[in-house]
């Protein structure tokens, strides 16, 4: 019996995995993993397990720690100033919503299945390996360069916050090196390090770290709160500073309110990293729902307030679009940009916290699938943290935000990261109504294109057409096609599989809204994040064709992953179909216990 060589043993080697790429991609691309595969066999890949010690109230704090950073406190600016005017209240609840959408979406998959790949885990047991890695490989590049982005933001606001002139230099310029990568940034690599020792030391004092910074930094959003109810005034919701500006509390009428509502939405992002601790979690399926929707809440509730106290300080035409709650306190209360400048500080830090222990989890779970190299999914021993993914990534995002002057705090809400949210309401669809081996899934996926791409015309013509009843016309056709598109899946395609414990409610409105929204969401976005887009999916397609399929292949071949032609994942999908309380005994970690009474 010969033994085959593994695609990368040798050059020769490799060449003739690279002339069998065609049968490898067709093997590989579109094969999908399930619930048991995820929480059993792929999970033990890492060696030593992550510990379950995290409750509903840590998960609660992460998510509100990752949201509430410093993007409020310019993001409400922009919104009101050129968007929404003091109608901006209501763009932050309907925002809100959207992010609740989709925290349901995630929420149904991490309770199903409690481990730490989040979105790469969703789209793999759905749509299969190519799909999953293109958006996780994304998402990631979206992480760091937004976590570069941000930490070089802390030392803005440290300025703010220790009182310096606009001109002071916590930053030293290096004249030989090109504009754009001059600006040395020592602390904002500190800062990151800092991070990076904390998450790699312990996920539980990770909790714990976070939830000081965040319960200080709840206090200082409180303060900018009551200061500004306390020194606001009524009528500012509805005249304007210059008696030539149109006035009312809808100075852009509803459409306003809808793109203040995609200006904003970015500052709800950081839900999505709570799902990749959900390997870490005691009691998924309490907890989960829990922490996940409930950080949304009460975010969603702290926004409203913000926007409506800043609007009271200020009519909209005098908001500063860049600074807007430090330019409403400049007249007789100067101190208060100080107090601005460390709730922001504490902000940037909780949210860096949150986002790092995301992008390090999304990278382990991507590395027990062989797409990237095995040693991303190695869990420390001791620390029961992924280190080598936590260390490589933290390095990384030092290294850029050094050197490089990422002109993206604004734009943290990336075509990556939207991207990945529509793809997650679609697989929840896809899962609730596909079985798979068993259901034919083409109606499914006929309906998911069929009404993505109504979506996608909407919002080209909410987009490009001028205002007019034309324009309110073709709108409502585009509406009452999307309705009949879901009433008639609804009537004609029967539920697959239902969840146990938890899932999203009214299926499949819910998820279907979703899409609509975050496909609205990304034609909001501007032409250089398409085009930054265009350039990493080049990237990763690349890199999954000459490296992730060959490694995955030869991972299947050894029996790590499954079985050839997929014939081992349809039988598991059977078997998980006939015992309804299997998945729920996994979630325990209690299947061993189980199998030995059993025996």
């Amino acid at each position: 019996m010969t033994t085959r060589s593994h695609s990368f043993s040798g050059f020769k080697s490799y060449l003739h995995a690279l002339s069998d790429t065609p049968n490898r991609l067709r093997r590989r691309a579109c094969s999908v993993s399930t619930s048991l595969e995820e929480m059993n066999r792929v999970r033990s890949l890492s060696g030593s397990e992550m510990k379950r010690a995290l409750g509903w109230h840590d998960l609660f704090c992460f998510g509100v720690g990752g949201m509430v950073g410093a993007g409020v406190f310019v993001t409400t600016g922009r919104a009101s100033h050129l968007c929404a005017g003091p109608a901006v209240v209501l763009s932050y609840a309907i925002a809100g919503v959207c992010a609740l959408l989709s925290a349901f979406c995630y929420t149904e998959f991490a309770v199903d299945m409690p481990v730490a790949g989040g979105s790469f885990s969703y789209i793999r047991v759905t749509f299969g390996e190519f799909l999953a890695f293109f958006t996780g490989s994304n998402l990631i590049v979206d992480y760091v360069l937004s976590n570069a982005a941000v930490a070089r933001g802390f030392t803005s606001y440290l300025g703010t916050a220790l009182g310096l002139p606009a001109n002071a230099q916590l930053r030293f310029t290096i004249h030989g090196l090109p504009k754009g990568y001059n600006e040395i940034d020592l602390i904002a690599v500190v800062v990151v390090l800092l991070i990076t020792f904390v998450i790699c030391y312990s996920t539980k004092q990770s909790s714990w770290v976070n939830m000081s910074l965040t319960a200080l930094h709840i206090v200082f959003i409180a303060f900018v709160i009551a200061v500004g109810f306390w020194r606001g005034k009524l009528i500012n919701f509805t005249e304007p500073g210059d008696p030539k500006n149109t006035a009312g509390f809808f100075p852009f009428g509803a459409s306003g309110v809808f793109n203040g509502a995609a200006v904003v939405y970015m500052s709800y992002i950081g839900y999505d990293a709570v799902s990749t601790m959900a390997e870490e979690v005691e009691n998924p399926s309490k907890n989960i729902p829990i922490g996940v929707t409930g950080s949304v809440v009460i975010v969603t509730v702290l926004y409203c307030l913000m926007a409506a106290s800043m609007s009271a300080l200020l009519p909209y035409d005098l908001i500063d679009a860049d600074a807007p709650f430090s330019g409403a306190f400049k007249e007789g209360a100067e101190w208060v940009s100080n107090v601005i400048g460390v709730g922001a500080s504490f902000g940037i830090v909780t949210s860096l916290l949150v986002a790092m222990l995301g992008q390090a989890r999304y990278m382990c779970v991507i590395g027990r699938s062989r797409v990237v190299p095995s040693w991303f999914a190695q869990v420390h021993r001791s620390t029961a943290t992924p280190v080598n993914a936590s260390c490589f990534l933290g390095i990384l995002t030092a290294a850029i935000a050094l050197f490089t002057d990422l002109d993206i705090l604004l734009d943290l809400v990336s075509i990556g990261t939207l991207f990945v949210f529509y793809m997650v309401a679609n697989a929840v669809i896809y899962r609730r109504y596909v079985a798979i081996g068993t259901t034919n899934p083409w109606p499914t996926l006929s309906f998911l294109f069929c009404f993505s791409l109504t979506c996608v015309l909407f919002t080209l013509l909410w987009h490009l057409t001028p205002s007019g009843k034309p324009r309110l016309v073709m709108l409502g056709v585009c509406a009452a096609l999307a309705i009949a598109l879901l009433q008639v899946f609804l009537f004609m395609v029967p539920q697959a599989q239902k969840p146990e414990n938890w899932g999203v409610p009214f299926m499949p409105w819910i998820p279907s809204i979703s899409i609509f929204l975050n496909i609205f969401l990304l034609g909001a976005l501007n032409k250089e994040s398409y085009l930054r887009f265009g350039y990493f999916s080049a990237l990763t397609v690349l890199v999954y064709v000459v490296y992730s399929v060959h490694s995955s292949f030869d991972a299947e071949e050894d029996g790590i992953l499954g079985e050839k032609g997929g014939e081992n994942f349809k039988e598991t999908v059977g078997r998980e179909a006939h015992i309804p309380k299997l998945s729920l005994l996994l979630q325990c970690d209690k299947l061993c216990e189980v199998a030995q009474v059993i025996r």
